[in-house]
C-alpha cells in the first residue's frame, strides 16, 4: 500500500497562503495544512479551514524565525523587544539545551501555542515545527509532554530517503548526501514510536523546499515506494511582498501550479496512490 499525505506548510503566514491552501485542497491534491498560530493572518486561515471538513489542520510551532505567541516580557530568554525569536538556528538550538529559563520560557511557549490551536475549535490533525526544530531533542521532549494533554496523535519526521531522491533527481544529479542532523532526525523518530505517536515513513519535499514544481513532483511520485510518505509544500497565489521578504528563494505560485496539476493527480490515481491525512494515519496506527 503506498499512501500520500500533501501538506502546505506556513497556513496563516499571509493571504495568499491561505486562498492557495483552500484551492489547492477543493481543487486539487492536497490533504493538510500546518497553522502557525500566531501568524498575522491566521484568524483568516481558521475561517478558511471551517469551510473546509475534510482538510487535515495541525500545529505549525514556530520557535524561530517567527512571532512568540506569549508576550516579549514573558520569553526573555528567547525573543527580542519586538517579540521575535533569534532567525539563528544554532544558536537558539544550543540555548534551548544549555539554558534553564530557556527551556522553561519554551515550554510555557509550547504550551501558549496549543492552547491557541485549542481555542479554534479545529481537530488536531497532527503536529510539526517551522524550519523542522522538533528535531532538537530538548523540543521534541516538550512537545511529547505537553502535546499528549491536547489529543495530539501524529507527528512529522522530517527524512528524506538519499536513495529514493536520487532515483528522482533527473538531472539535477547533484551530489545528495544524507543532511548532518540524520542521527537528531533517528533518534526522533525511535522516540515517537515508542511513545505510540503516529508518523509519516518519510518526508519528500525537502531538497526542493519551496520550489516543488510540477516536474519534481512527478519525479518523487514515481518513485514512491510503498508506506506513508509526506509530500510539504509552501504555495501561494501570488508572492507577496511580505512573503518574498521572508522567503525570497521560494517560488509558491509554481508549488501551487503543481499541486493543481492534471498530470500529478492522473499519475497518483493510476498508481493506486491513497491520499489520506495524518489522523487517518494515527486511526489505522491505534
Amino acid at each position: 500500500m503506498r499512501r500520500l499525505i500533501v501538506c502546505a506548510d506556513d497556513f496563516g503566514l499571509d493571504e495568499a497562503v491561505n486562498a492557495a491552501v483552500e484551492q489547492a485542497h477543493r481543487e486539487g491534491v492536497l490533504t493538510c495544512a500546518s497553522l502557525m498560530v500566531g501568524a498575522p493572518h491566521a484568524v483568516d486561515a481558521v475561517l478558511r479551514a471551517r469551510r473546509m471538513p475534510r482538510l487535515g489542520v495541525g500545529l505549525h510551532l514556530v520557535l524561530v524565525d517567527g512571532r512568540a505567541v506569549l508576550p516579549p516580557a514573558e520569553l526573555g530568554e528567547l525573543v527580542d523587544a519586538e517579540g521575535r525569536f533569534d532567525d539563528n538556528m544554532v544558536r537558539a538550538g544550543c540555548r534551548f539545551f544549555f539554558s534553564p529559563a530557556a527551556r522553561r520560557q519554551l515550554a510555557n511557549e509550547i504550551r501558549a501555542q496549543f492552547l491557541a490551536f485549542r481555542a479554534t475549535g479545529l481537530a488536531l490533525d497532527h503536529v510539526n515545527a517551522h524550519k523542522h526544530m522538533h528535531i532538537h531533542p530538548t523540543v521534541a521532549s516538550l512537545i511529547l509532554a505537553i502535546g499528549r494533554e491536547f489529543g495530539m496523535r501524529a507527528i512529522r519526521v522530517p527524512a528524506e530517503p538519499t536513495a529514493l531522491l536520487r532515483r528522482a533527481a533527473g538531472d539535477e544529479a547533484a551530489p545528495l548526501l544524507p543532511p548532518l542532523y540524520a542521527p537528531w532526525i533517528a533518534l526522533l523518530r525511535g522516540r515517537l514510536r515508542r511513545a505510540g505517536i503516529a508518523v509519516n515513513d518519510r518526508l519528500l519535499g525537502l531538497r526542493w523546499t519551496g520550489a516543488m514544481t510540477e516536474p519534481r513532483m512527478l519525479r518523487l511520485l514515481q518513485a514512491l515506494p510503498p508506506g506513508t510518505s509526506e509530500l510539504y509544500c509552501h504555495p501561494a497565489t501570488v508572492q507577496t511582498p511580505a512573503l518574498a521578504r521572508t522567503m525570497p528563494d521560494y517560488r509558491p505560485a509554481d508549488e501551487l501550479a503543481a499541486l493543481l496539476s492534471p498530470a500529478v493527480r492522473q499519475l497518483i490515481e493510476r498508481g493506486g496512490i491513497d491520499l489520506v491525512s495524518y489522523s487517518a494515519l494515527a486511526a489505522t496506527a491505534s
